[in-house]
């Protein structure tokens, strides 16, 4: 007995399926005991192509994951901060300062703050990109067309879990803001 592997391509117009029940039929004519592995160029390429696809699922889930953990703490800490600034932001509209007014101001301080940490973001990326050179295909490390769209995703996820303790912090009434401390 010898261990060989023989590989025969056939290429077609016809029906792929019949073709390989052909040719296994074929094959089984010539030696019964040997067992063919047949199969088309698409799972042949879907296969070499598995443990890759797997693994940008995983890499889109885990980056999916990241994104709604920053937006649930940018919410919280943005919650805390307008909680902690309720009588100062009540001293403001008693004052005169309309809701639109701390609307922004609350707004500013989460963007300013989202801001920073987009910029360390991609100072950090750009000095990792030699470690991710190899898992890139077809793509420069320092796309920016990808730097600039991560910058403006996060963002707007700081905006949008902003946007509710923002409006709360609009709405506080300013006799009970400075009654409560």
């Amino acid at each position: 007995m010898y261990n060989s592997d023989f590989t025969v391509v056939i290429r077609t117009a016809a029906d792929p399926a019949a073709t390989l029940a052909a040719a296994r039929k074929i094959v089984k004519e010539l030696d019964p005991t040997l067992p063919p592995k047949t199969d088309t160029l698409a799972g042949v390429l879907a296969a070499s192509l598995l443990t890759r696809r797997f693994n940008l699922i995983l890499v889109g889930i885990f980056a999916a994951s990241a994104l709604v953990l920053a937006m649930v703490g940018i919410f919280g800490v943005m919650a805390y901060s307008v909680a902690r600034r309720s009588r100062e932001i009540g001293v403001r509209i008693a004052l005169g300062a309309t809701g639109g007014n701390v609307l922004r101001l609350v707004l500013r301080q989460a963007l300013l703050t989202a801001l920073a940490g987009v910029t360390a973001g991609l100072v950090g990326s750009l000095l990792l990109t030699r470690l991710v050179r190899s898992l890139l295909f077809e793509i420069s490390p320092t796309d920016p067309l990808t730097f600039a769209g991560v910058a403006l995703v996060s963002l707007a996820v700081a905006a949008l879990a902003a946007y509710a303790p923002a409006r709360r912090a609009a709405s506080i009434d300013p006799l009970e803001a400075l009654r409560s401390e």
